[in-house]
């Protein structure tokens, strides 16, 4: 009997796994000579260069966005922080997890913010789960960008709400769905990425305020790509826009890139923090931070403020790098050079063996396709380090002009030879 159930457990999962394409198509990209870009063990941090194997790369795939991971005043830090408080809070924070840094970073992001009060999660995916699947109901709307993070996604899913997603950065499009349906729903929230992490482009954060303000809602500003890239001392979408902080319900970012940890938060009234501290899953029923993340980023916040030429230089290499890939031809889609730049290819398979002939000259950039993006947009997404040079983007940007009719080659040669089984995506 107890073999018979472990059967259909196993068939009962088989079934579901077949529903995704992943095994069929890690095993056909096996078959045409593809090597499998993903979990690459690196020897070392990885910053604008890496170590693979023991070889070194020109690192596109790291979110060291201002330089500052592995910076001495932080490992001293982490390292006095570790001697006190060691590795692990212990325990959720409400019942014994609490720690001087945890507080100290949390008011130090949101002064940096200017607003009343944050709250740190442990991770920056479940802040934004966590975060909307506890404030929104049955009774209520959320109103998302068409191309919002899955973590807002699942977020929004969690809540039970009424999820209306509205065409990418299009405001008029947005206000049409907020005139036909806001009325129907208690409460409502709009959605939105300071810069979008697969396409690096911004949204029109003053338009959103005015429609958040004439239709009473909420809104949500996710700075995980933005925090430190945007305006000019990187204080985010709110400086490059000149906007009043307080006119953004909530500012959640994530601590994994500009600041070099881990975790996410939410800056926002105090009122609400505390409600979130008190009721959001992901923070109550979570171990708390270890407070050496915390230390950590507590330094590199400070860094980020007291070295502004850290941002200057990321956005001046971005800059160089979306213009040097237009002058060459490459489909760079709505990019705006910062931090973020994709090189659109179209077809999933010629972008998967591109990414593969780059890495055999010693560049490191991650191939994104369906289900990541739509079908028909797959795409090399470079992530830029203020520690790039002009001579890492010049020779990148060459590899790929070289390199794509190598790889549409060996696509077309695969298709001729199966046309029955190549699946063209």
């Amino acid at each position: 009997m107890e073999n018979h159930e472990q059967q259909k457990t196993t068939a009962s999962f088989n079934h579901m796994r077949s529903k995704l394409s992943f095994g069929p198509m890690v095993e056909m990209a096996r078959e045409m000579g593809m090597e499998n870009p993903l979990f690459r063990c690196h020897d070392r941090a990885a910053k604008a260069t890496t170590v693979i194997g023991g070889r070194e790369y020109i690192n596109f795939a790291t979110y060291d966005y201002l330089d500052i991971n592995t910076h001495p005043k932080i490992t001293q830090a982490v390292t006095e922080a570790a001697t006190l408080y060691g590795t692990s809070a212990g325990a959720s924070r409400l019942v014994g997890g609490e720690r001087p840094p945890h507080r100290q970073l949390e008011r130090a992001l949101a002064d940096f913010y200017q607003v009343e009060d944050c709250i740190v999660y442990v991770s920056g995916h479940a802040t934004n789960v966590s975060t909307l699947g506890f404030l929104f109901g049955k009774r209520d709307a959320i109103f998302l960008d068409g191309l919002a993070h899955n973590s807002l996604l699942q977020g929004a899913r969690l809540s039970g709400a009424t999820r209306i997603t509205y065409t990418h950065n299009d405001c008029e499009a947005l206000e049409k769905l907020l005139a036909e349906k806001r009325d129907d729903f208690r409460h409502a929230i709009i959605v939105t990425e300071g810069l979008f992490s697969m396409d690096g482009n911004i949204p029109d954060l003053p338009r959103l305020i005015e429609l958040k303000k004439r239709y009473n809602c909420m809104l949500l500003v996710d700075e995980a790509h933005s925090l430190g890239i945007l305006g000019a001392t990187g204080r985010g979408i709110r400086e490059y826009f000149g906007i009043d902080p307080k006119d953004v319900d909530m500012w959640m970012s994530t601590l994994s890139k500009t600041l070099c940890g881990c975790g996410g938060f939410i800056c926002a009234s105090h009122e609400l923090v505390e409600f979130l501290k008190y009721g959001s899953p992901g923070f109550v029923y979570s171990v708390g931070m270890p407070p050496i993340i915390a230390c950590a980023c507590s330094t590199a916040l400070d860094l980020l403020q007291k070295e502004p030429e850290r941002v200057h230089k990321l956005q001046h290499i971005s800059q160089y790098f979306l213009q040097y890939a237009k002058s060459r031809g490459l489909d760079t889609g709505d990019a705006q050079g910062y931090a973020v730049v994709p090189v659109i290819i179209g077809n999933s398979w010629v972008t998967g063996f591109l990414a593969q002939e780059l890495y055999k000259e010693g560049i490191l950039v991650m191939p994104i396709s369906f289900p990541a993006v739509k079908e028909g947009t797959a795409r090399l997404r470079f992530f830029i380090s203020a520690a790039h040079t002009e001579a890492h983007v010049a020779k990148t940007l060459d590899a790929v002009i070289d390199g794509i009719p190598k790889a549409e080659a060996i696509v077309a040669q695969y298709k001729a030879k199966h046309p029955d089984k190549f699946r063209d995506i």
